[in-house]
């Protein structure tokens, strides 16, 4: 007997926002103030999204610039349960370790903790390279807990 083994569906996603910004460190901050905005408008109350927006925006301003390309930043709300958030660059050739491959970086280093924040603030986070020039960094929260 043949079972087949289906995966749970989200629902459709109910409230969407996408902008492109300059890869500049203003530009990072304006992510973090408009996600922030966005998601109280929304009614949802999320600082840990606030924390990765910083975190993601920031480093699509410093690691992915790219001399006239914008960066792009994407939330998206799925009913009442998960919320994604995208920040895309124009350095896809510059992927960052995946999810548990952070290195924690020297002490008294001044960078490279971005990604370890990100790791413990989001249920779930990755890469997607592509479409060339460009990767995709996400994080998921689940909102229903």
């Amino acid at each position: 007997m043949n079972r087949e083994i289906t995966q749970p569906q989200l629902a459709a996603p109910t409230r969407t926002f996408t902008v492109l910004l300059s890869p500049t460190r203003r530009a990072a901050r304006l992510a973090r103030l408009l996600a922030t905005a966005y998601l109280g408008d929304w009614g949802i109350a999320c600082e840990s999204a606030a924390h990765i927006v910083a975190e993601l925006a920031a480093n699509a301003a410093i690691h992915g610039r790219v001399v006239g390309r914008d960066f792009r930043l994407g939330l998206v709300v799925h009913g009442d349960a998960l919320l994604r958030i995208e920040v895309s660059d124009a350095r896809g050739e510059c992927l960052p370790p995946g999810p548990g491959a952070t290195a924690v970086p020297a002490e008294d280093a001044e960078h490279g903790r971005g990604l370890l924040i990100v790791e413990a603030l989001a249920d779930r986070w990755g890469v997607v390279p592509g479409p060339f020039p460009r990767k995709t960094i996400w994080a998921e929260i689940d909102l229903a807990r």
